[in-house]
């Protein structure tokens, strides 16, 4: 039923508005909805507005794609849903960032392991040549840390400032991050 009332606004939001001099929604409002759904897990509305054309690989203003903001807002239906229909899982914002790397500064240890499960490059790295693995040292998500490592992201990598994960970690005072770094380093 919702997809259907989703489509029945697409359809309407096409045609002038009543009363209103002509105005109609432009392509940016449908954007809106089209983000807003991804953030919020509105699998129905995103699927509707994908059946009526919206190009899964969409971005907004900050080079974000549907499946990177439903990663970050921990929206595992909606991750499954756009992955399904063809989504691009690895691709990064306009600042090269991934959802791998979203998540680990977001925090949210289920969906990263979600992520994984995708293959997409471990050690892909950002504009600034960071990975997940740097993110998620520097926010202090160990668990993602010694998720990544144990699908073998590399501790050792340096970002474009010289910069590896455990650097990161001590510019943070993070002793913890640290130890749990150079222990998985030299096990690893």
């Amino acid at each position: 039923m919702k997809y259907f009332i989703t489509i029945i606004i697409l359809l309407a939001s096409a045609l002038p508005m009543n009363g209103h001099s002509g105005e109609t929604y432009s392509s940016e409002k449908i954007a809106v909805l089209y983000f807003d759904a991804a953030r919020k897990g509105q699998v129905d509305i995103l699927q509707g507005l994908i059946e009526a054309g919206a190009p899964i690989e969409a971005r907004n203003k900050k080079g974000f794609t549907a499946f990177i903001l439903a990663a970050y807002n921990n929206q595992a239906e909606t991750v499954a849903y756009l992955a399904d229909k063809g989504a691009d899982v690895c691709a990064g914002d306009s600042k090269g960032n991934t959802a791998q790397m979203g998540v680990a500064f977001a925090g949210h240890d289920d969906m990263a392991r979600k992520l994984l499960g995708y293959n997409c490059e471990i050690d892909a790295v950002n504009n600034n040549g960071q990975t997940a693995l740097m993110m998620a040292a520097l926010f202090g998500r160990t668990n993602q840390v010694q998720l990544l490592i144990s699908r073998g992201a590399r501790v050792d990598k340096k970002d474009g400032l010289g910069n590896s994960a455990i650097s990161l970690a001590e510019q943070q005072g993070n002793q913890k991050m640290v130890t749990v770094l150079r222990t998985l380093r030299s096990t690893g």
